[in-house]
């Protein structure tokens, strides 16, 4: 059955059309028929290259929403069907035998299958597959496929590090970006329970933040001079101790002994955005207060399942544009140059 798929040919090159024929279905793997694909900066970036890791052509895509195709023959037929609506995000299989996958921690495993790494297979296709179906996600009916595409790796990937580190309700918090990850870090965190600030280059996105659950706004500048920003109480004063929790959603190169200083003694400042550069932070900024500076990767296939059911059950939803297939080159640019609001979606 052939595969007809949308590839760049060089780094930073237009979409092409491409057509490629899929090896004989496995005994666990799904094949989904694409529907929506959200449009990711990692995209961007494998389609660009700027890793260095790409491999010419390139299909990327890792958001992808469809309906089952065909199943493998050791696919467990209680949980998937064909004609199922389901998801597959940025993560498609892994091994499920080494210490990582039997403890749990699947999202750690050295060889699992992301699909941005295949070269050839993503999801900006008439068809993506699975490597192994616990990958593959039913989504709930409160989820439409345009919401639920973005969830699959911008939602999962701030929820898992909301869940791995122990953000409580009755946390402080504060996300660095309003953007595709921190506009719904923003959702997932005033849902957790708890007190939210958005930190912002951009004043003028202060009523969407407060729109997503923010409680409070600050521009980051404000943040850097120790002014306080809006809090009555000066809490964002350098070395206040703010937040015990602050996750970092951007790419940029941030001054991160600021932001360890806003932290409150045990506080954990979590990096989901990619910077540019090095980490360069002064010891004591870790040391005194003994805080934490941490990463974080998209979910395991039970944190999946929670935050897709987490979302839908809280009415959690990415704003989204939408293209058509044949705009793809255009959502791709979009997103290249930080003009979505704030999720591009492909429709197949």
């Amino acid at each position: 059955m052939t595969v007809r798929a949308y590839a760049v040919e060089r780094a930073g090159g237009p979409v092409r059309r491409y057509e490629y024929e899929p090896e004989p279905l496995g005994p666990l793997e799904v094949d989904v028929a694409v529907t929506h694909c959200g449009v990711c900066q990692t995209d961007v970036g494998a389609v660009d290259d700027a890793y260095g890791i790409s491999r010419f052509p390139v299909v990327a895509g890792h958001e992808a929403v469809g309906v089952i195709e065909a199943v493998g023959s050791a696919v467990d037929g209680t949980r998937l069907a064909v004609g199922q609506r389901v998801g597959v995000g940025a993560t498609a299989g892994a091994c499920f035998a080494c210490a990582w996958c039997l403890s749990g921690r699947q999202h750690l495993c050295a060889e699992k299958d992301d699909l941005v790494l295949r070269g050839v297979g993503g999801a900006f296709a008439t068809r993506v597959r699975a490597g192994d179906w616990r990958y593959v996600h039913p989504l709930p009916d409160a989820l439409a496929s345009e919401h639920a595409a973005p969830l699959l790796c911008a939602g999962i990937t701030v929820f898992s590090a909301v869940v791995r580190y122990g953000v409580r309700p009755t946390d402080r918090v504060a996300v660095v970006g309003v953007g595709g990850l921190g506009h719904l870090a923003l959702q997932f965190l005033a849902k957790w329970g708890c007190h939210v600030t958005a930190i912002s280059t951009t004043a003028a996105k202060e009523d969407d933040a407060r729109r997503f659950g923010a409680h409070e706004f600050v521009v980051a500048d404000d943040l850097l001079q120790g002014d306080g920003g809006p809090h009555a109480d000066g809490g964002l004063q350098r070395g206040s101790g703010s937040f015990d929790f602050i996750l970092s959603t951007v790419s940029a190169d941030l001054p991160w002994d600021a932001y360890l200083a806003a932290l409150r003694p045990h506080g954990t400042l979590c990096v989901v955005g990619v910077p540019h550069g090095a980490l360069t932070i002064n010891p004591l900024s870790l040391l005194l207060g003994e805080k934490r500076l941490v990463g974080g990767l998209v979910g395991t296939p039970k944190e999946t399942r929670q935050m897709l059911d987490f979302a839908a059950r809280h009415d959690i939803r990415p704003t989204v544009e939408a293209f058509p297939a044949a705009r793809l080159d255009d959502a791709l640019d979009h997103v290249r140059h930080g003009r979505a609001r704030y999720r591009a979606v492909v429709e197949f």
